[in-house]
């Protein structure tokens, strides 16, 4: 088996500045292009607008309701940005966007470390060209700051295993830290995922000595010193938060249906095959050699403990009662560090994701001509212009990297996964307007003008996430509760029914509603006074004058 562990320093090793700061161009290319997409784009981009805005820094608040569903971190981070940038688009984006880029050089640094240059090589690029990893790492979610700081932790841990013991101290003063971060990006699932995993595999390799070098008591203390402040001033503040967010957030999420998101046990298998789609070969080796590879000349195995915390959050998501797509993108940085570590070179990896790409890209784009033609069905020009975008970034990476000499590896791979990098982006983009709409952001440019200081604004029989930050306002909610029940059993003086929103609609004076189109339908025949001043697939909204 051809591998590339123990490979010293060289051409590969040194990447320089240039290529990170191309990288990071490409990366950002589409994060003010793109509209905030339903539901999880808008919640995350206007609970940080109500946090600056109140300044209280302490209560989440979604709709001016309290929310509780998170912890504060990239709440938090988000409102700094808003503060210094402006709330926009882009600005939203930049903290989850951000660390989905910064994992890339957390898993080189780390490949390159225990494995060289060759590897580490390898490792960023299968990562970097993870269709997986590209679409979500590009979205405005939880779990990119989530995937970053677990992964450090992870990382660090590993690293504090195979060191001296003060470079070991460091390095797990660092994965404590880590892991902090990590609780307060998204929760206590953080302890299950790694403890979970180095019960795990003391048991398979029959080894207890990591304990011993888990420095748990300074570590516990600055575990507690970052995450514990937080969930002690919001507990004191708000009763019902540790009820709320412990039990019903974490137990009865994953033990229950009561979130409604109830999938198979293998959802997760597909989006598992996406993640490695194009480095499928190196991913086969490294589980079948079950993480047993030379070049860490150490007791501990840290390429079989990467491959134990892999499986483990693997199994834990799939028993888990509420599944969603992006929970597992924490395996993506730990299973590429496995592929470049049993890659035989980046180059030939890179070589198969940029004819992956233009698969994909060339399939969509025939896959709408053909349902144009054969169906008379409208396509958006926008749709058809970022589908040929993503269609010639993909063959000029494929050329590029078939092309370019393998001698120096680094400007082959740099072009594939530049390539990759924007294809994907374009191909998200394609997705963003592609019918029915997955944004508010037309819908409010045309309500916009309706709009003045002080004009009361409802939401009748739906609550659409991404209303409120195009908008800058919160909503009055009508006939609705969802995701906002808990916000609303706090403070019930804010419920407000269909009847009662109606009686006072008709009152008079000037409003403007947002309504479930069928719900609008019930209303405008029972006689309700109004006209529609714009409306998309999911939302009417509806003046009074």
């Amino acid at each position: 088996m051809s591998r590339s562990t123990g490979a010293g320093p060289g051409r590969a090793a040194q990447l320089g500045w240039l290529p990170w700061l191309l990288l990071a161009a490409a990366w950002f290319a589409t994060v003010q292009v793109r509209p905030l997409l339903d539901p999880d784009e808008g919640r995350y981009a206007e609970i940080p607008r109500e946090m600056l805005v109140s300044g209280d820094w302490v209560t989440p608040r979604f709709d001016d309701l309290k929310y509780f569903e998170k912890p504060p971190l990239q709440y938090w981070a988000t409102a700094a940005v808003y503060g210094a940038a402006g709330v926009h688009p882009w600005s939203s984006r930049l903290w989850g966007v951000g660390l989905a880029l910064a994992c890339l050089p957390l898993v080189y640094a780390f490949t390159r470390r225990l494995y060289g240059g060759r590897a580490a090589l390898a490792a960023l690029a299968a990562l970097a060209v993870s269709p997986y990893f590209l679409i979500l790492g590009h979205l405005n979610l939880l779990d990119q700051a989530f995937t970053f700081f677990l992964c450090a932790a992870v990382f660090a841990f590993t690293l504090a295993q195979c060191g001296p013991l003060e470079e070991g101290r460091r390095f797990m003063l660092i994965a404590w830290a880590c892991a902090a971060l990590a609780v307060l990006s998204k929760g206590i699932v953080v302890g299950v995922l790694c403890g979970g995993a180095l019960i795990l595999y003391s048991l398979i390799e029959r080894d207890w000595r990591a304990w011993r070098g888990l420095h748990a008591l300074p570590g516990l203390a600055l575990f507690a010193l970052i995450a514990a402040p937080w969930f002690v001033l919001v507990s004191v503040r708000n009763p019902s938060f540790p009820g709320f967010f412990f039990v019903h957030e974490h137990f009865a999420r994953f033990l229950t249906t009561v979130h409604q998101r109830v999938e198979p046990w293998w959802f997760f298998l597909p989006l598992l095959l996406l993640t490695v789609l194009p480095w499928i070969p190196e991913a086969w080796r490294a589980a079948r050699a079950r993480g047993a590879a030379p070049g860490v000349a150490v007791s501990f195995k840290p390429l079989r403990f990467l491959l134990v915390f892999c499986g483990v959050t693997l199994l834990f998501f799939s028993a888990s009662g509420s599944k969603l797509a992006p929970y597992i993108l924490p395996l993506a940085p730990p299973l590429a560090v496995l592929a470049g570590v049993y890659a035989a070179g980046a180059v030939p990896l890179v070589r198969r994701a940029s004819w992956i790409t233009l698969a994909f890209a060339a399939v969509l784009s025939v896959g709408l001509a053909l349902y144009s033609a054969h169906r008379n069905a409208y396509v958006p020009m926008a749709l058809v212009h970022w589908c040929i975008a993503a269609l010639l970034l993909a063959l000029a990476a494929a050329l590029a990297v078939r092309w370019l000499p393998a001698a120096d590896p680094r400007k082959p791979v740099l072009a594939g996964v530049l390539g990759a990098v924007l294809s994907w982006q374009c191909l998200l983009c394609a997705f963003t307007v592609m019918p029915p709409e997955r944004s508010a952001a037309g819908l409010v440019a045309q309500v916009r003008p309706f709009i003045t200081p002080g004009i009361p604004l409802y939401s009748v029989g739906q609550y659409r996430e991404t209303i409120s930050p195009y908008l800058g306002r919160t909503l009055i909610l009508a006939g609705y509760e969802g995701e906002l029940a808990f916000g609303l059993g706090e403070e019930p003086q804010r419920r407000l029914s269909t009847e009662a929103f109606a009686a006072r609609w008709s009152s008079g004076g000037a409003a403007v509603a947002f309504f479930e189109p069928d719900v609008w339908d019930q209303w405008r025949r029972r006689g309700l006074p109004g006209r529609v001043i714009a409306a998309d697939y999911h939302t009417v909204a509806v003046s009074r004058l």
